[in-house]
């Protein structure tokens, strides 16, 4: 009866993640999202402690009791740092799986031979490698994003790099084959600990060499790393759910990742080892040409005397929480008959669909959203383009000059509006580590300062004018 119960529970918690994922693509439907995702982990977790081989219920009681002590200050986190909490996240995911298969590798092996297949001992060192190298990799991902101070956020790459990255990895892989053959060997034991170390450094090594610009696709592909961990984590535990859940969770990782490597224009093995975002300064624009400032008054009335008008957010937007201030710009606009759209690059901000969620915590009507495919032809149309702390999503730079890092990602193409407003909290270059061409065009005017306190004051010019009026 049990068992019956169990795989029932299980048969509706696929499909309820299912739908989790299907319903992620609106926000219309998000909340039904969460929810059903909630309901299917909840599902998977009494399915499993029901079972009747389980014995040990103190522990998972006080791993539940855990889970809550960390993930509920997690969930409070401002909207700026949910990048890096994904890259916690998707470190504990991976730890989990590292954990369950050394405890599996040793139990097995006190256990007798018998007990260490050739099946068995492939997932165990699948689940370890996949698992331990989340966990470090998600690790350093978090640091790089919260820019903490003895973890470098540019590249570092050094003489054989990938040679070197590239060999650690084989042999770790070698090591599980050697264990695979001859999994009761007297070196078996010390084989799985350099499995565990190779792949702890390997996760570290990995994020090293890519700079914060190419953050967006590592989180997705780190997401998928966990996501395989957990489908070898089921085989090893024979437990169907986790092997649903984690195909689910790796493949929606990877398909995410293919779409940010094209929306970036390269290729995965460029994203993990190109050494994207090295510093590179382009003395031309310092020293040939000069930022344009704008007063609030005049950007004010540039915006009042316009027909059409394209936001276009960034990571500036995020760091200074302005989003609920653009929604107050938004509405002014809108209420003069002006037309407001928002272009949305697919990489802006630190992880994929961080412009949407900000804009959508604003209140802003989705309808109004654009992707950059979509805004790109309209773009000369617009009478004005508002850039707020958006930086290399926007660079013309990135069309032809073959020496900067970001050449031939696509870009949103705020220079071919008729007069392009640039909020930014001062010169220093984006993550990629360069200049701006737009910032110095002959269109584009600069106002410089916190994005929350620049659009509050457009937003007082403009209220005080409509006052006037």
């Amino acid at each position: 009866m049990i068992q019956s119960l169990t795989q029932l529970a299980y048969i509706a918690g696929t499909g309820l993640f299912v739908f989790s994922l299907y319903w992620m693509n609106s926000p219309k439907t998000a909340r039904h999202s969460v929810m059903a995702g909630v309901i299917a982990m909840a599902l998977a977790i009494i399915a499993t402690w029901i079972r009747p081989d389980i014995v040990h219920h103190d522990w998972i009681i006080l791993a539940i009791v855990a889970g809550f002590v960390v993930g509920i200050p997690l969930s409070c986190v401002p909207l700026t740092a949910v990048p890096q909490r994904t890259a916690l996240s998707h470190a504990f995911g991976g730890l989990a799986a590292g954990l369950v298969g050394t405890a599996k590798f040793y139990l097995w092996s006190s256990e007798g031979p018998e007990q260490l297949t050739g099946f068995r001992v492939a997932a165990l060192v699948a689940e370890v490698i996949l698992g331990f190298l989340t966990f470090t990799g998600s690790l350093m991902a978090a640091g790089k994003l919260q820019e903490i101070k003895w973890i470098p956020q540019r590249p570092v790459t050094y003489p054989l790099q990938n040679v070197g990255n590239i060999g650690l990895m084989v042999l770790a892989v070698g090591l599980g084959a050697y264990l695979v053959v001859t999994p009761t060997s007297i070196y078996a034991g010390m084989a799985f600990l350099g499995i565990i170390v190779m792949a702890l450094l390997f996760g570290v090594l990995l994020i090293i060499p890519i700079g914060g610009a190419d953050m967006p696709t590592v989180i997705s592909i780190l997401n998928a790393y966990a996501g395989l961990a957990a489908v070898a984590m089921g085989f090893v535990l024979d437990n169907k759910m986790l092997i649903t859940a984690g195909a689910l969770d790796g493949s929606s990782g990877l398909i995410l990742s293919i779409i940010m490597c094209r929306a970036m224009n390269r290729s995965f093995t460029n994203v993990l080892f190109g050494a994207f975002g090295t510093v590179q300064v382009s003395t031309a624009i310092k020293e040939q040409k000069r930022y344009k400032q704008e007063t609030f008054e005049g950007a004010a009335q540039v915006l009042e005397q316009a027909s059409a008008v394209v936001i276009i957010p960034g990571y500036g937007m995020a760091v200074a929480q302005a989003q609920h201030r653009v929604r107050e710009l938004y509405d002014l606009l809108t209420k003069r008959g002006i037309t407001v759209k928002f272009a949305i690059h697919p990489v802006a901000g630190r992880m994929p669909g961080h412009m949407n969620v900000l804009i959508a915590e604003a209140d802003i009507p989705y309808s109004d959203l654009s992707e950059m495919d979509e805004i790109n032809p309209e773009m000369p149309q617009f009478d004005v383009a508002l850039v707020i702390g958006a930086n290399d999503v926007v660079n013309p730079a990135a069309r032809y000059d073959k020496s900067t890092p970001i050449y031939g990602m696509p870009i949103i193409d705020a220079d071919k509006a008729k007069t392009v407003f640039a909020i930014k909290r001062s010169t220093n270059p984006g993550f990629a580590g360069i200049d701006n061409e737009l910032y110095v065009a002959d269109r584009t005017f600069m106002l410089f300062g916190d994005a929350k306190s620049v659009i509050g004051e457009l937003v007082k010019q403009l209220s005080s004018s409509s006052m006037g009026h």
